[in-house]
């Protein structure tokens, strides 16, 4: 049997920790180094930074068993260590380049505790193509010494609500590294889970990463301009998608119409994208039209909410789901938060349930009342807006919601729930390119509905 390795992973942020958590479960002897003494004191007390379905079981287990420790010193972790993996935010900056500062801060703290025999520095972050190149030149810039370490690119893939799934059983694992041996010592740390392998070199597998969330978000932008077609031509564009899907050529994940993609990688990975083509004299059409289908997403849920209430302005809202997914408290460009940010704007007063993401929202959204329950939040409301679909919400007794509500509308942002269904519980349905065409307008008889009778105040609107 091997020698268990020694890793040092850097950042316990999502990536970092479960990347951490399950070479731990390989086998391994990590330790996650976090300058946030908050949150490293929070792990080892078994404290979860944030919602991932089944992580504080595998931190647990391998926190016990001795295989992964949590420290605030790169010495402690990098002492010993056959490879040092950097996990750490790159945010868009202002231009929509990511912004390496973070990583370059960590390899300059690195050029001061590293020490023969050298480690691999492997980098996990999303990054500028070209980034490993210059964090390599960084290092000998610190320390002449270190000229010979090598970075070995290896994005990570994973998906928020199955990323311990997604890192055990992957559909593929890339190594970029610019010298053989590097990239075959990385390429074994993966060889127990018996995933294929792509060996690049550090620039192309960069751009696997980028080049692969800007397709999945292209497929969405696709299917949703689709179903704003369907809407206008009494057609259904969730067939429509599952239709295409059953052509192996272009499968059926990421075909679901909705109010847009969201979260910490899909948007800022197509900016990033998006900006380096330009800065490289390459115009990014299609990336400028998947960017602009997406953000048009929240206008359409404005519109139609208009359309059939006829009124916004001292309207009561519900809204069943914040976080950008399901399984996750991630609200992170969570397009929920953007049209709750816009009925707020247009006077709605919002009534909103998430099942994990609700802390997180209210500290971005004071004005927002965070429901106990979903039904606690449709109580008294004129519309609920579905627009993250947990499994919670297709459970619910919708006679008993819709019997309590104002005027009985479900705008189903993610097509969560069966028309029929919702219809029979007494629903007025309205759906994501479902043929919802002709625009009518919801009232109880004889009751005076507040609110202006203009639509919402906003430029573009394409209902």
């Amino acid at each position: 049997m091997k020698e268990a390795r020694k890793i040092c992973v850097i950042g316990t942020g999502y990536v970092g920790l479960v990347t951490g958590a399950c070479f731990a479960d390989l086998g391994n002897r990590v330790t996650c180094v976090d300058t946030d003494a908050g949150r490293i004191a929070s792990l080892r007390a078994g404290k979860m930074p944030f919602y991932e379905p089944s992580l504080a079981e595998l931190v647990e287990r391998n926190s016990v068993s001795g295989r992964l420790a949590f420290s605030t010193s790169y010495e402690e972790g990098v002492a010993g260590a056959s490879f040092i993996f950097l996990c750490l935010p790159t945010p868009p900056g202002p231009n929509g380049a990511a912004d390496t500062s973070i990583l370059r801060s960590a390899i300059r703290r690195l050029a001061e505790v590293i020490y023969e025999p050298c480690p691999i520095i492997v980098n996990k972050s999303t990054a500028l193509v070209g980034t490993c190149e210059a964090l390599r030149e960084l290092l000998a810039d610190e320390d002449a010494a270190l000229e010979s370490v090598p970075v070995v690119s290896n994005p990570e893939f994973l998906r928020e609500g199955s990323a311990i799934r997604d890192f055990m059983r992957p559909d593929r694992v890339v190594v970029g590294a610019d010298e053989d041996e590097a990239g075959a010592r990385v390429r074994e740390l993966y060889e127990p889970l018996g995933a294929p392998m792509l060996i690049a070199d550090t620039r192309t597998a960069e751009m696997v990463k980028y080049a692969s969330n800007a397709f999945l978000a292209a497929k969405i932008s696709f299917i949703n301009e689709v179903a704003n077609i369907c809407e206008r031509m009494d057609a259904d564009s969730s067939l429509v998608g599952e239709g295409m899907g059953l052509d192996r050529r272009i499968g059926g994940s990421f075909l679901r119409p909705g109010v847009g993609y969201g979260g910490s990688c899909f948007p800022k990975d197509v900016l990033a994208l998006s900006h380096m083509a330009s800065e490289n004299g390459v115009e990014p059409r299609l990336l400028e039209a998947v960017m602009e289908v997406n953000s048009s997403q929240v206008e359409r849920v404005m519109q139609k909410l208009w359309d059939h209430l006829g009124y916004l302005e001292g309207a009561v809202v519900a809204v069943w789901g914040i976080a950008f997914k399901p399984d996750t408290d991630d609200i992170r460009e969570a397009l929920a938060m953007k049209i709750i940010d816009s009925l707020e704007r247009e006077g709605v007063a919002v009534r909103a349930y998430d099942p994990v993401a609700m802390k997180k929202a209210a500290v971005q959204l004071p004005r927002t009342a965070m429901c106990q329950n979903p039904y606690e939040a449709t109580e008294r409301a004129d519309a609920v807006l579905l627009l993250t679909e947990w499994d919670e919400f297709g459970t619910l007794d919708l006679a008993r919601v819709a019997a309590t509500m104002n005027i009985p509308m479900l705008l189903d942002g993610r097509n969560a729930i069966a028309p029929a269904k919702a219809r029979e519980a007494g629903f007025h349905y309205v759906g994501v390119g479902r043929g919802e065409s002709v625009v009518y307008h919801l009232r109880i008889p004889g009751e005076q509905r507040p609110g202006s009778a203009t639509s919402p105040s906003r430029e573009g609107s394409d209902a």
